[in-house]
């Protein structure tokens, strides 16, 4: 509300809140593209409420929505948030500084969750920041161009009357106060010297036989523009609205709003990274080194090629992906390292140049989400190529005691593997390469850990950087405190693939076909 009590229309002040709120992430996406994507407040945020939820919810989540859950949930805090601006704009309406301070909130929510991030630091603060202020600047501007006094209007008219009285400026003296004695005595002086003046002229005219000389009329001033009091529109009468709604100027500067929000996300999107990423891929494809031990070729007739039926090797767009990662990590291979350290003798810390120069093996690893249900898609096998994971522990001298392995992700995830396992000589492996192609980014490039026989919350980290030897009696990873068993041993389990469920089977021959899996043990 502005001064005189008027207010814009309810539509127009949700259209400024909405417009403010898009700056504000548009902005922050590309501060954060410059600082870490992280750190930009809807995947902050995300992950924050990612880590909260139950595991219950999180399970009908990835069952509802499977590999799109993490679209879906940014998606809804979009929503949310879109929500939540209007709302700011509408409080704005009744007064400016209401506005400004949801957004304040806005970006000290985005800024703390920033903060509990894994690996924060001081900077990942600033997307919300500079977002919030960026969305409180454009909220106040929005609102002034919506309600306009009309002083541009008449500043405009000013300059263009000055212009047409050929630039010049009459200049007048400030006006001196006087009592009303001196203003009474002034006005009798100069009606006297008016009426002698009035009579000598008279009287020179009479004696001459001339008539005196008229008047000459008064030179015209400059154009000067009409006085208006504080706030008023040309042209408005005294009683009249200071303020106007002007619906032009408001739909203008929302366009301009929306482009500078569209352009700013898309720029933090340009330099999140995956381009580069990409690049790396590619750069890693030709330095590929082949198998040291290569994997026996797939027996003929494994793959019955039926229509329908899932193929004996999961291709690698169709691999399924269930991580928390909200924001794929791009990690560059040329800094990336492994640490693996604590019940060991001698710390290891492998570059990735390093690790291809280590003997690689490939071997067909099948994966599988704890959270499949039966007849579930949350499975896939692939051909992985990499260096054994039991032949660096062992040059690590891990020890007797250690019966866990804690590794962690690059995006701060982690996981807990039982020791065993991973030594008993199944085929555990740090892989780097995906069905004959470099890890994609989604499924962990540069490096992953795959280890057949567990689920993946207990086997699969990807984006892997760290291993620590350590007990389970004193650590734990993710997803254990949140009520999942420590070790996931995979059963025996099968999938009906044909029929599909809901598919109508008419009388006579019908194909029935599926799968069947037993990780490191095999199917007969």
């Amino acid at each position: 509300m502005n001064a005189a009590g008027t207010r814009m229309p309810a539509w127009a002040a949700a259209l400024t809140g909405l417009v403010a709120g898009a700056v504000a992430l548009g902005v922050a996406q590309i501060v954060a593209g410059l600082i870490d994507p992280g750190a930009a407040p809807v995947v902050a945020v995300g992950g924050t409420m990612v880590d909260a939820t139950p595991a219950g919810l999180k399970e009908w989540a990835i069952r509802t929505f499977g590999s799109n859950d993490k679209p879906v949930l940014l998606g809804g805090i979009v929503v949310v948030l879109a929500l939540v601006a209007a709302g700011l704009g509408l409080l704005a309406r009744r007064r400016r500084a209401y506005g400004t301070l949801g957004l304040a909130v806005f970006g000290l929510v985005g800024a703390a969750a920033a903060l509990s991030r894994p690996d924060a630091g001081v900077a990942h603060v600033l997307p919300s920041l500079v977002g919030a202020a960026a969305g409180a600047w454009t909220l106040s501007r929005l609102t002034r161009r919506a309600m306009s006094s009309g002083e541009e209007d008449y500043v405009a008219a000013s300059r263009a009357a000055d212009h047409a009285a050929g630039g010049r400026v009459l200049a007048v003296p400030a006006p001196v106060e006087r009592t009303r004695a001196e203003s009474a005595r002034a006005e009798h002086a100069g009606v006297e010297r008016a009426g002698v003046a009035g009579v000598g002229e008279e009287s020179r005219a009479a004696e001459s036989g001339l008539a005196a000389p008229a008047a000459p009329p008064p030179s015209p001033s400059p154009a000067m523009p009409a006085v208006m009091r504080a706030g008023a529109r040309p042209g408005a009468g005294p009683d009249s609205d200071p303020y106007v709604f002007d619906r032009r100027r408001l739909l203008t500067g929302a366009a301009a709003g929306v482009a500078v929000a569209g352009v700013a996300g898309f720029g933090g999107w340009l330099l999140k990274g995956s381009k580069d990423a990409e690049l790396a891929r590619r750069g890693v494809a030709k330095m590929l080194p082949r198998a040291a031990r290569p994997a026996a070729p797939i027996p003929a007739g494994a793959d019955l090629r039926i229509p329908g039926l899932s193929p004996f090797v999961t291709p690698n767009a169709e691999f399924y992906r269930v991580d928390t990662a909200l924001v794929v990590p791009s990690v560059d291979p040329a800094r990336w390292t492994l640490k693996i350290h604590g019940l060991v003798d001698r710390p290891v810390e492998l570059t990735f140049a390093d690790l291809l120069k280590r003997p690689l093996m490939e071997a067909d690893v099948t994966l599988t989400c704890v959270s499949n249900e039966v007849g579930g898609p949350y499975i896939g096998n692939a051909r992985w190529l990499g260096a054994r994971l039991a032949d660096v522990l062992r040059e690590a001298g891990i020890r007797r005691e250690a019966d866990m392995l804690l590794s962690v992700s690059q995006d701060g995830w982690t996981c807990g593997t039982p020791v065993d396992v991973v030594m008993d000589g199944r085929d555990a492996l740090l892989a780097v390469a995906m069905n004959g192609e470099v890890l994609p980014e989604a499924h962990g490039f540069p490096v992953r850990q795959v280890v057949p026989g567990l689920y993946g919350y207990v086997s699969a980290t990807k984006w892997v950087t760290e291993i620590r030897a350590t007990r389970f009696d004193r650590d734990e990873g993710y997803w254990t405190p949140r009520g999942w068993a420590p070790r996931g041993p995979i059963k025996t389990q099968s999938r009906i693939d044909l029929p599909h469920d809901g598919d109508e089977v008419t009388a006579g021959r019908t194909t029935a076909a599926g799968v069947a899996w037993a990780q490191h043990r095999g199917v007969q």
